[in-house]
């Protein structure tokens, strides 16, 4: 099992960037894929971007592709998402979630474990 709690949510100008951290409890973390997701109010959940166990492979929405980066540092049981040029239509609440195994996917049900989630609001 694992715990995961994010961090870094705030109110910033469009064209700013932000940097969200994940940060997992437990001694099994490189057993876990995560992702980002992010809910806007009124819309569904939607995928963000996904890190491989190892972080060799990740994956990308095509409405943050060449804006946001996922990275993960497992000696620190941490996931990071760096956002930069962000855009109004970026605000949402995010998530962290984490699937056992190695398979990278964007559908949310497949995922284990999730956080409480971190408020990011972009104004224009």
């Amino acid at each position: 099992q694992v715990q995961l709690v994010e961090s870094g949510g705030g109110l910033v100008r469009a064209g700013d960037s932000l940097r969200l951290s994940c940060a997992a409890s437990g001694r099994t973390f490189t057993r876990y894929a995560i992702g980002w997701f992010r809910q806007a109010p009124g819309r569904e959940r939607e995928f963000v971007a996904a890190i491989s166990r190892s972080g060799g492979s990740s994956y990308y929405a095509d409405s943050v592709k060449g804006r946001f980066t996922i990275s993960r540092d497992n000696a620190k049981n941490t996931v990071n998402l760096q956002m930069n040029s962000l855009k109004p239509e970026d605000t949402a609440v995010y998530y962290c979630a984490a699937r056992e195994g190695i398979v990278l996917t964007t559908e949310g049900a497949s995922y284990d474990y999730w956080g409480q989630g971190t408020q990011v609001t972009v104004s224009s």
